[in-house]
């Protein structure tokens, strides 16, 4: 699938308008920025490993690569100022696993310090959940994971807001998880919007 040269908008009457948009090189000093803040939450409950621009643009790479091979397309999620131009980064999404053919995959995301407890992760989710569904289900997708580690309240809350409901309990996979994680899911058959 090629890269779309649309952008994706998120917009509520009492919110400013999301873009999500496919990563590109020219995000790594921005991304490298973010990797170099303290921010605890992201490095706790993602294997986001960027520090520097290298492993920005190595990064960076990795998520044109998902698209090019068909498997994971990644978003930047960026907040429009009142001129409508797109602001820094706010966030990712991400549908990842995605095969021809296959009823499930997942999605995952993250959200950067500066713009948490906005709304903006369901609503990003949202969008992507919308996109992913309208652009995969004629191939067969149907169903949608969400699965975070079982001590990550904030990502249950997310999921919750964005119509994935707690389906069940995963068993612990170190090192990446380890803990239980919940297995949160969301249907075609829910419906879009």
């Amino acid at each position: 699938m090629s890269i779309p040269t649309t952008r994706l908008r998120a917009a509520t009457p009492t919110a400013p308008a999301l873009i999500l948009r496919p990563w590109t090189p020219e995000d790594a000093a921005g991304l490298a920025a973010l990797g170099r803040r303290d921010d605890a939450a992201l490095r706790r409950w993602t294997a986001f490993a960027v520090d520097d621009e290298p492993s920005a643009a190595q990064w960076l790479r990795e998520q044109q690569q998902g698209w090019e091979q068909g498997h994971r397309y990644a978003f930047a999620v960026e907040e429009a100022n009142p001129s409508g131009s797109p602001g820094p980064p706010a966030g990712h999404v991400v549908l990842k696993d995605i095969a021809p053919g296959a009823a499930s995959a997942e999605v995952g995301y993250w959200t950067a310090a500066h713009a948490r407890g906005r709304g903006i992760a369901s609503r990003a989710l949202h969008t992507l959940t919308d996109w992913a569904f309208t652009t995969f289900a004629p191939t067969g997708l149907t169903r949608l994971e969400l699965l975070h580690q079982v001590d990550n309240t904030a990502s249950c809350r997310v999921a919750d807001k964005s119509g994935y409901p707690l389906t069940g309990i995963r068993p612990p996979w170190p090192p990446d998880y380890p803990l239980e994680g919940h297995v949160h899911v969301r249907h075609l058959a829910q419906g879009l919007g």
